[in-house]
């Protein structure tokens, strides 16, 4: 049986263990940067450090389970600096036996795609992305790496996800459409043009609501 640790401590990662027991690992511990959190059990498994204390499990597969993809990126990133010369972290996939994906779906390292889902053909699906309970993303849509699509979104096909967005719980997209990096469609959203880069937009139709600051470039 594979041993992971899971990075992060909230509801998420309570959510990810159970998914990746489900997937048959072991869980050996948790870690996350509130050291407040340091010993405390989660879901049965003991926060163990921060996340910089990776380099103590080596032997171990990691995922990253923190909702925010701007926020598991920066861990990301932390976890990459703190590799020891010759040596990196080894990330998990987890994709629950439920989920429905046909052969030409490829999924990176590092993403979590919970149960429910519904991935149909020539999807593609980048690294450390997360995909929700019940998400339905149709033909030849790409999502890119560090997104996370909320509970029940809904993706038409040939739509576009770029890096570090998001998209709501309950959010439907229309067909053809892009998510430029760094926006987000909030709760409920219904999107039927385009979103620039680090733009939020909310309500039915989508409209624009505030700009969000720029991720700094992807390692």
């Amino acid at each position: 049986m594979k041993k992971l640790i899971v990075i992060g401590a909230g509801g998420l990662a309570k959510e990810v263990v159970w998914l990746a027991q489900e997937c048959g690992y072991q869980i050996v511990g948790l870690l996350d940067d509130n050291t407040q959190m340091l010993g405390q059990q989660i879901m049965g498994a003991e926060v163990l450090g921060t996340a910089a204390k990776w380099v103590d499990y080596s032997d171990c597969h990691f995922i990253i389970a923190i909702g925010s993809p701007r926020i598991r990126y920066v861990v990301y990133k932390k976890m990459l600096q703190t590799t020891p010369q010759g040596s990196s972290p080894q990330f998990a996939t987890l994709i629950h036996p439920s989920v429905i994906k046909s052969s030409s779906v490829s999924i990176g390292e590092g993403s979590i795609i919970f149960p429910g889902c519904v991935l149909t053909v020539e999807v593609n699906i980048g690294r450390h992305t997360v995909l929700n309970p019940s998400d339905t993303v149709s033909h030849e849509s790409s999502i890119g790496d560090f997104v996370t699509l909320a509970p029940m979104a809904a993706i038409a096909g040939n739509v576009t996800l770029e890096d570090f967005t998001e998209v709501g719980i309950g959010a439907a997209i229309r067909q053809g459409l892009t998510i430029a990096q760094g926006g987000m469609l909030g709760m409920g959203g219904v999107q039927t043009k385009d979103i620039p880069e680090n733009t939020v937009f909310v309500g039915n139709p989508a409209r624009a609501l505030k700009t969000l600051p720029a991720v700094e470039a992807k390692c």
